[in-house]
């Protein structure tokens, strides 16, 4: 296990071990696009991260953890102050779990398997005894978790591009997205549904529900949020996401913590 510094960046390719475990607190943070040949577990115990893939925006809120495959170039973004446990798995033992991304819901047992995972050294042995329980447990509960639908598609088409560079603020509705690409509202239609598999209306409401989550997990209130995303007011905010996830927004965050 390493204790990660606010500056320091970490390579786990070069050490031989089946998983090593990592833990920080960190502020404002930003990991930069990178990759590695190990699968990575991120999971988020405070705070929210938000993490940029090629082709997809991925919210990793309270107690969710990302599945991130070997190879895959992603970016970690965390804002206010985010607590994380990260575990990376060899190229042998990473073929064991899902070939795609992937965001968990983290079951009591999965997190009390990631810790002492998490702060091994990273010379422990994983092939025998107590610790060869502790890697098999984490596997099949990653394996058997239940996804989260916090995975937005990016489509690729450069018309789109003013779009996708400020995904911060939220998405112009149809009309204000034709003024700014100069296309058709069936053209933008048609592009969204052949690139990421969903209309454009719902993809901007995809987008809504994962910066919601987003504003909520870094402390600010209902109402904060509703005017942020220009809801027309709190309880048609709260209908909303009650219809997106079956759950309020203070249930949601109530079972995160």
């Amino acid at each position: 296990m390493a204790w990660l510094a606010q500056t320091v960046s970490f390579d786990p390719d070069p050490y031989p071990a089946e998983v090593l475990g990592l833990a920080a607190s960190l502020g404002n943070h930003d990991s930069g696009r990178h990759a590695h040949e190990r699968g990575q577990l991120l999971y988020a115990r405070q705070g929210c991260i938000r993490i940029t893939l090629a082709d997809r925006l991925c919210m990793l809120p309270p107690s969710r953890a990302a599945w991130i495959p070997g190879g895959t170039v992603h970016r970690a973004v965390m804002r206010n102050i985010v607590d994380y446990r990260s575990l990376y798995f060899r190229q042998d033992v990473a073929a064991l779990l899902p070939a795609e991304v992937r965001v968990i819901d983290v079951s009591p047992l999965l997190q009390a398997v990631l810790e002492p995972i998490a702060l091994a050294s990273f010379d422990q042995g994983w092939q025998e005894g107590r610790h060869a329980h502790l890697l098999g447990l984490c596997l099949d509960e990653i394996r058997s978790a239940p996804c989260e639908p916090m995975l937005l598609p990016l489509p690729h088409d450069r018309r789109l591009s003013r779009l996708l560079a400020r995904l911060d603020r939220l998405p112009p509705e149809l009309k204000g997205l034709e003024a700014d690409v100069g296309a058709s509202g069936r053209t933008i239609t048609r592009i969204f549904r052949q690139q990421t598999g969903m209309s454009y209306q719902q993809w901007r409401q995809q987008w809504r529900l994962m910066r919601a989550i987003e504003l909520l997990a870094v402390g600010h209130g209902i109402s904060y949020v509703a005017a942020e995303l220009r809801f027309s007011s709190d309880s048609v905010f709260i209908a909303f996401f009650r219809k997106m996830l079956g759950e309020t927004p203070r249930a949601y965050l109530k079972r995160s913590r």
